[in-house]
């Protein structure tokens, strides 16, 4: 029932006394398209077939014959379109996750080849100490020695 149409106008009720089909409906009539007021010049709508056949039955809704209908199909590219962003909204939410995977998997090597470079960075300052190389070379049987005498500058 539609909410406009909920007021009772008196003026169009017909004036007979307690008739007891005043308010009933015969469905056949309704089927045929037929309205159930004796007044012929009354404004409201015959309830057809169509009107009747709105409502989907669970039935309908099992089988899937509601798919079917006429107002269904013409709805059909906008279900479409809303199918599409749907597949297009979970396939970003699986990107999303596979990239914040990935930044996560890069934030935990950056932080092992940080830890890996200060290690060998302060090996090589350990290295490179005068003491520390003529050890080597001296393991090593290079036969260097170190020099006594201060190193001198080449004039031009």
């Amino acid at each position: 029932m539609d909410p406009n149409d909920r007021h009772i106008d008196f003026t169009d009720l017909p004036h007979q006394k307690e008739d007891p089909s005043a308010g009933k409906v015969d469905p056949s009539a309704v089927r045929e398209g037929r309205q159930g007021h004796p007044q012929e010049g009354s404004e409201s709508q015959p309830v057809t077939e169509e009107k009747l056949q709105r409502k989907v039955r669970v039935k309908e809704l099992i089988d899937g014959t509601f798919l079917v209908r006429e107002n269904m199909i013409r709805q059909l590219p906008y279900v479409l379109f809303l199918t599409f962003l749907g597949v297009v909204y979970i396939g970003n939410r699986f990107h999303a996750e596979r990239m914040v995977r990935q930044i996560n998997d890069l934030k935990i090597e950056v932080g092992n080849l940080r830890a890996e470079q200060i290690t060998i960075t302060s090996e090589l300052m350990n290295i490179s100490r005068p003491s520390e190389v003529a050890a080597m070379v001296e393991s090593k049987g290079l036969g260097l020695k170190e020099s006594l005498e201060p190193p001198k500058k080449l004039k031009r």
